[in-house]
């Protein structure tokens, strides 16, 4: 039988999480004749939006310039920079504030609604999928996706069930472990490898014994012996680091991380931008105005006291000394310490539920300026199936809404 008629015309979207959401609610809006489903596997739409941001859900970040917010994408930043002159943060507020949430910016850029719960959220999508009349199916998943002569796809359920589509679009999430894998490849699309990004580091390292929770407001960490230099806070946890500047490291050094198994070196800035020299020069100062004041008592600006007194201790600089006592190889090695720190990082830690995937379909393979596959039509893709992946701080959300729009129109067209 031939595809249905445009005014019957049936759509399924693979996966209930914030891209398929979008891409639902926009193709339902746009064409009220489509029949639309949401297939998730899961026994929850929406559960990545649940506790992000620690429950209160990043949804964007203030960042209004396509040229600039592509620059936080690792993976995908040339093709959301186009896509993102269609669809960007501002286009999301406005979204949702027609439908009566409203947004707010943090001073880092972070845009949370103001009731800070990201129910608010999650109760937004539903009525809005409800409203549109889309059909809502949890605890189904897709074992077989087929293209048919005709044009059409017959998707396959695990439950032996067979859905009959004119369009389908894959909004899956990360495709590690995901059973979709196959039936994508089966299509004829490939996948680039699949590996996590944003996670934490596991350094076992004396100097951070007993310091958990302390945190440092302004950063700069790479990897050695060379990558772009992070800057933000950074967190000392019970196992390592974290925090945005070592996420934003981890996202944009995944393949190189998982190529050498979670064990490299790194370098932390203390103090910033500040240079040795420059440290240097102000150790100089100190000692002329105030040589016999001790030096752990001039504690950097920034730089939580047991932090500094543990640099000192790994500086073997003897509490009791006083700035005109400081020996030049102590001087030269607490210079270090504060501005070429090395650590040897031994693994990462991920959040399960959280952590984003680098790697999924690849990008020369999707038209994205509508997100259909350039293998099969009628296939389309949004969301963290794609190779496409950003930095912490909204932007992978603001990824999804971006592709799940472009593919809901383009599907009502």
């Amino acid at each position: 039988m031939p595809p249905s008629s445009p005014a019957t015309r049936k759509i399924v979207v693979i996966g209930g999480g914030a891209a398929g959401f979008f891409a639902a609610i926009t193709v339902a809006e746009a064409d009220p004749c489509a029949e639309v489903t949401v297939l998730e596997k899961g026994n929850t739409f929406l559960a990545k939006v649940k506790i992000s941001g620690g429950g209160r859900c990043n949804v964007t970040h203030a960042c209004f310039d396509p040229a600039l917010l592509a620059k936080n994408y690792p993976r995908g930043s040339r093709e959301l920079r186009a896509a993102f002159h269609r669809w960007q943060p501002r286009d999301t507020v406005a979204w949702f504030e027609e439908r009566g949430v409203e947004l707010k910016s943090e001073a880092d850029g972070r845009m949370f609604p103001v009731t800070d719960s990201s129910q608010t959220i999650i109760d937004c999508f539903l009525k809005a999928a409800r409203d549109a009349k889309v059909r809502l199916t949890t605890g189904t998943a897709v074992k077989e996706l087929r293209a048919d002569p005709d044009g059409s796809f017959s998707v396959l359920l695990s439950d032996g069930g067979i859905i009959r589509a004119d369009k389908v679009c894959i909004t899956s999430g990360s495709l590690k472990a995901s059973p979709l894998t196959s039936a994508i490849e089966s299509l004829g699309h490939m996948i680039a490898p699949l590996v996590p990004s944003l996670f934490a580091f596991n350094i076992p390292d004396k100097r951070l014994d007993g310091l958990a929770g302390l945190a440092v407001q302004d950063v700069c960490v790479k990897t050695l012996p060379k990558s772009p230099v992070q800057t933000g806070p950074v967190l000392i946890t019970h196992r390592g680091l974290s925090g945005p500047a070592i996420l934003r490291l981890s996202a944009w050094e995944a393949r190189r991380f998982a190529e050498q198994d979670y064990r490299v070196e790194i370098s932390i800035n203390w103090l910033g931008k500040t240079t040795a020299e420059q440290v240097r020069e102000n150790f100089a100062t100190q000692r002329a105005e105030s040589g016999k004041s001790l030096v752990k008592n001039k504690v950097p600006a920034g730089i939580p006291r047991r932090l500094w007194e543990r640099l000192l201790e790994s500086s073997e600089i003897p509490p009791d000394t006083q700035w005109s006592q400081l020996p030049k190889d102590k001087q030269t090695a607490l210079i270090l310490q504060l501005t070429d720190c090395r650590f040897h990082v031994n693994g990462k830690t991920t959040n399960k539920d959280e952590f984003v995937t680098c790697g999924g379909v690849r990008l020369d393979e999707i038209d994205c300026r509508s997100m259909e596959s350039r293998i099969v039509p009628g296939l389309y893709f949004a969301g963290e199936c794609l190779d496409i992946d950003g930095i912490t701080g909204g932007f992978n959300f603001q990824a999804a809404w971006t592709g799940g729009r472009i593919a809901g129109l383009a599907m009502a067209t």
